[in-house]
């Protein structure tokens, strides 16, 4: 059941469904989010069968503010906390060490944890509801697990009615419009004494590293290191898929493929089999292609990204080409989710 968040009772029930230990689908700034109270084991477990999620794939956990922080990690490097005065409210997800004993099925029993904090109003008023509102009968709820809500692996969801595709009508879910940014948060491993980038997002290496003053290093370059990087949401190397195939191409071998399949006369009754996501304006071969243009700029292209991927698969296309984003920064978080949508 969708429920309208601009009404004060949709939030009220919300935070009633949390506290009974039962899911909810909420709205982020990144993606919707398949939620449950982060300190209760079961409800956690849950969030796994529901997605269909192997239980040691950790959960990012949402707080309303730093200062919740606390409950959840046993220490918080200094550029940590830079990190979190900067980017907090928003898209940026910190690995800290996990307190012994507190929410560990949300960790998938690691040692360190995943914590954010979003922007999106409708999970700051619910987050703030379970935090403060509290009497005889009702403890703080100091923050919920939300990995994206939809089956594991598949393409993320970016409006209510995405989740209820997902999982359909029994459960509720707040709705809060199309999300803003649109890719899942860049997170940040803050365990080892310098930044390591785990997943890229819309906040970059650059930002980050202008704001703790310390190198960002990518996993790539933890050789040197001691340990592995801890276990993180969304960093499988296959991730993000659409049910048609993803293949990335640059745009002269995406010309060339569309030219290989040579001209049709318009047809009405021709589905199309073939869709292409493409900055570069081709020629358009055939009926059996459905073209879509990717926007020139990275973060309007983050933005629907996911919904032109359910696009594609609601309109029933067997394969999906799509340009090979530009090497910039910016572009890291698309280009991310494309490779793992691809693999």
């Amino acid at each position: 059941m969708i429920l309208p968040a601009s009404a004060p009772e949709s939030i009220a029930a919300a935070a009633d469904q949390i506290r009974a230990g039962k899911l909810l689908g909420l709205p982020t700034e990144t993606v919707y989010g398949l939620a449950a109270h982060a300190d209760d084991d079961a409800a956690v477990a849950q969030i796994f069968r529901a997605k269909g999620r192997p239980a040691d794939h950790p959960l990012i956990v949402h707080v309303a503010h730093a200062d919740a922080v606390a409950h959840y990690a046993s220490a918080v490097p200094e550029f940590a906390q830079k990190l979190m005065q900067a980017f907090w409210p928003g898209p940026l997800t910190l690995i800290l060490p996990r307190r012994p004993g507190v929410a560990s099925a949300a960790a998938g029993g690691n040692p360190s944890i995943g914590l954010r904090c979003p922007s999106h109003p409708v999970a700051q008023a619910l987050l703030t509801k379970l935090l403060e509102d509290v009497g005889l009968d009702a403890l703080p709820v100091w923050g919920v697990a939300a990995p994206s809500a939809n089956q594991f692996g598949r393409v993320s969801p970016t409006t209510a009615a995405h989740v209820q595709a997902e999982f359909g009508d029994d459960l509720l879910i707040l709705d809060g419009g199309a999300c803003q940014v649109g890719i899942e948060s860049t997170i940040i491993d803050c365990t080892r004494g310098q930044p390591v980038l785990l997943r890229p997002g819309a906040i970059t290496p650059a930002q980050v590293q202008a704001v703790c003053g310390l190198k960002v290093l990518l996993k790539s370059e933890l050789s040197a290191l001691a340990a592995p990087a801890p276990k993180a949401s969304g960093t499988l190397e296959s991730h993000y898929a659409p049910q048609a195939t993803v293949r990335l191409m640059t745009a002269k071998d995406l010309q060339t493929a569309l030219t290989l399949l040579g001209h049709e006369a318009p047809s009405q009754t021709v589905r199309p089999s073939i869709a292409v996501y493409s900055r570069t304006v081709v020629a358009k071969a055939s009926t059996h292609v459905l073209y879509r243009r990717m926007p020139d700029d990275a973060a309007s292209t983050a933005q629907q990204l996911f919904a032109a991927l359910r696009d594609f698969d609601a309109q029933g296309v067997k394969l999906i080409w799509i340009e090979t984003p530009p090497d910039a920064q910016d572009w890291d978080g698309v280009r991310d989710r494309l490779q793992r949508a691809a693999s």
